[in-house]
């Protein structure tokens, strides 16, 4: 039995020292074998790289799904973690809300009752007319848009026209089924304003140009960047509080606003009615009170 072994290893012997001998000629005949079987049919590695891909793959999708596993639990680990920052901020933004909302309360009750003992006399509610935009009529020295309502819809000279966003312009001329609006930033729209937290009155002067600019602003008036410009109420035609935009710069003697409405993408827009009586209306006030017989 132990001369086996020994046979064995006499007969692998110069297998051994022949395939080490001739191993460098057997890979460059495989070598050029590789390159002629390639030129006889260029496909041929294409169709035997497929047909390994489609052995293995079983093998490898076997393989993967550990690590798909594992990656989605690392993506679950991670949502959960948001979930739980994202629950503490609701919850510190819900407490603020909630003090807000007392606070608000609290406000309303107080108002209710300082107006109880002025006898305070609420203005009518207002209401409006809405209004799609059919022609802009802009140019070089005018900003004007036509809506398709007019008289017969209830439309007059002087009420407002906003958008969600606030103000942007007015009525100027009506006709039976059109009504023609002057937009804030014509060089003929003048608008008494409120500038930021200290309410200067000024007015909003425009001058064809994106961004109108404040004028008749008293001397001393901080106007920072961003305060935020509202219509003053003054002379009847606007009712106070109407958005109108920011201030976007404060150069000495050049203070511009960037308004919160672009005419450029409006397509419908709302007419305001707040029953005011002003220097540009062509029409009574509107009362919801019902005439007396004569």
């Amino acid at each position: 039995m132990a001369k086996r072994p020994e046979s064995i290893q006499r007969v692998a012997a110069p297998l051994r020292a022949l395939a080490q001998r001739f191993a460098f000629l057997f890979l460059l005949l495989a070598a050029g074998t590789v390159l002629m079987v390639g030129k006889a049919d260029p496909q041929i590695f294409d169709r035997a790289r497929i047909w390994v891909t489609d052995a293995f793959a079983p093998l490898l999708d076997a393989a993967s799904k550990p690590v798909a596993t594992g990656a989605a639990i690392v993506d679950e680990a991670r949502h959960l973690m948001h979930l739980r920052e994202e629950n503490a901020a609701l919850r510190l933004e819900n407490s603020r809300l909630l003090q807000w909302q007392a606070a608000a309360r609290e406000l309303a009750a107080e108002n209710a009752r300082l107006h109880s003992l002025l006898n305070y006399v609420p203005a009518p509610e207002a209401t409006f007319i809405s209004a799609r935009i059919i022609a802009e009529t802009g140019g070089s020295f005018v900003r004007t848009m036509l809506v398709n309502a007019g008289r017969r819809d209830g439309v007059r000279k002087g009420l407002p026209v906003v958008i969600g966003e606030g103000l942007i312009g007015r009525i100027v001329e009506t006709g039976e089924r059109v009504s023609r609006i002057l937009l804030i930033n014509d060089l003929n729209s003048r608008i008494p304003v409120a500038v930021g937290d200290d309410r200067e009155r000024a007015v909003l002067a425009g001058d064809n140009t994106s961004q109108p600019k404040i004028a008749y602003l008293v001397a001393n008036a901080n106007v920072p960047v961003g305060a935020r410009v509202v219509t003053s109420g003054q002379g009847g035609v606007f009712p106070p509080g109407l958005p109108v935009g920011i201030v976007a710069s404060a150069a000495p003697n050049d203070i511009r606003v960037e308004t919160f409405v672009s005419s450029n993408r409006l397509e419908y827009v709302r007419i305001m009615d707040f029953g005011l009586v002003g220097a540009l209306d062509d029409a009574p006030r509107r009362t919801d009170a019902p005439a007396e017989p004569d």
